[in-house]
């Protein structure tokens, strides 16, 4: 049998680039959505853009698991917990809903493994030291609704929102907002995702004789309020909050929600905003490519959030891939001080400056006023 003979040479240079073959590691990401239960409105269109995202960044692979949380607190829990103990993720999106985000963030500052969130989570203070949104803080989009509330003359508001996080957030930052514009929260109610009649609650809102109603609502449920004021004679302004910048509400509302005004994301009406809109864009490559495959005026508020962590993560991985390897702590740590260090970070949704103190990032770039006319968006300012 012939022998054949392999330069030394040959044989460092062939161990050499399987050493380094098995040294590199893909960037593993994490990806929880509430793709069912009662936020899956929100789930959805966030489960549909991830092709969307970027498949290599600097060089690495982007390995994406995603699973679905059902819109619960536990299983957000869970989900996370096999994230960081079995996937040994290097970072976490989401989830969907608040509540689930807030689950993660507990597992998030556990392992110390950075969570992008979805949604406008706050947290108790000294929590949260990992977890940074993509959804713009209520702060922001509440002062927006005050102002506007207050240039059409607008003097006592009654509330009503979802009896949990994201309805007592509202009700918190829009009377400290309301206040400062010289309006009073004269009633408020709550009604839970779920609910099929809110009659009682809007009763009480109309006894109340206020000049507008604010609705803190999300996804679907937003336009149950609305559609139910409008069938028992209210005619005052509505305003909506962010949450409910979805066509779904236009859908379920139809002409009882034409006229309603509510902050938004840039992106929701990418085609209205100016040339020096910096959120321009990247909104109209997100919209473009979503509408191109799920159709028409499907784009949503939630939907362009995964699409916003792919343009973070093609912004931070190249600067911690500088300083540690994907799949250790220090590259984990390493994503943490990118996020923070990185400036203007433009989005679809507006511009983020991350700080250690701010894990919002957005600025008055990051929403627009709209109001619905006939069916349709329109831009405000």
């Amino acid at each position: 049998m012939p022998q054949f003979l392999i330069p030394r040479a040959a044989i460092a240079a062939a161990a050499l680039m399987l050493l380094s073959a098995t040294a590199r590691a893909d960037v593993t990401v994490g990806v929880s959505i509430a793709s069912t239960g009662p936020s899956a409105s929100l789930g959805i269109p966030q489960k549909n853009t991830m092709p969307f995202l970027p498949e290599t960044i600097a060089g690495e692979k982007i390995h994406y698991i995603v699973m679905d949380d059902g819109s619960d607190p536990t299983q957000g829990t869970k989900i996370a917990r096999r994230f960081v103990t079995e996937d040994k993720v290097d970072i976490i999106l989401g989830s969907s809903a608040v509540a689930p985000s807030i689950a993660i963030s507990e597992v998030a500052d556990e392992s110390q493994t950075v969570q992008l969130a979805f949604s406008p989570i706050e947290l108790k203070p000294g929590r949260g030291a990992w977890t940074y949104r993509l959804a713009q803080p209520v702060k922001l989009m509440a002062e927006a609704v005050a102002g506007a509330a207050k240039a059409n003359g607008v003097k006592t508001v009654a509330f009503i929102g979802f009896a949990d996080a994201y309805g007592e957030t509202w009700l918190k930052e829009f009377t400290t907002a309301a206040q400062a514009n010289g309006i009073k929260v004269v009633a408020a109610e709550r009604y839970a995702r779920s609910d099929t009649s809110v009659t009682a609650q809007t009763l009480k809102l109309i006894a109340a004789r206020a000049d507008a109603v604010l609705i803190a609502g999300a996804g679907t449920g937003a336009a149950l309020p609305h559609t139910t004021l409008r069938e028992r004679g209210y005619t005052g302004p509505v305003y909506q909050t962010h949450g409910a910048a979805t066509r779904d509400l236009i859908r379920i509302g139809g002409k009882a929600v034409n006229g309603a005004i509510l902050p938004a994301g840039p992106v929701i009406v990418a085609e209205q905003l100016p040339a020096t809109s910096a959120a321009k864009k990247p909104g109209m490559d997100y919209v473009t490519r979503y509408e191109k495959q799920y159709g028409p005026e499907s784009r949503t508020q939630f939907g362009a959030h995964p699409y916003d962590a792919g343009l973070v993560l093609q912004r931070i991985v190249p600067v911690a891939l500088k300083k540690a390897k994907p799949g250790t702590p220090e590259f984990r740590k390493a994503l943490k001080d990118a996020l923070e260090s990185e400036r203007d970070i433009v989005v679809s949704h507006g511009v983020l400056n991350y700080t250690a103190q701010d894990h919002f990032g957005f600025d008055q770039r990051g929403r627009v006023l709209l109001t619905i006319d006939n069916g349709n968006w329109k831009l405000l300012k």
